[in-house]
């Protein structure tokens, strides 16, 4: 993932942890997923310039 599709992904898991909390379940699984999501590493992608 680039550093903006990490970013999209670690927005919709807050999300969607945030409306797990307001309807009083359970976030384990997704608090799990958002942690190794955040602390998982970024590629990043060179663009035609760099390349050359």
């Amino acid at each position: 993932m680039n550093k903006y599709e990490h970013g999209v992904v670690v927005n919709a898991l807050n999300e969607m942890r945030n409306d797990l909390i307001c309807e009083d379940r359970s976030t384990d699984i997704v608090d799990e997923v958002l942690l190794k999501t955040i602390d998982a590493p970024v590629k990043k992608h060179r663009s035609r310039d760099e390349t050359r």
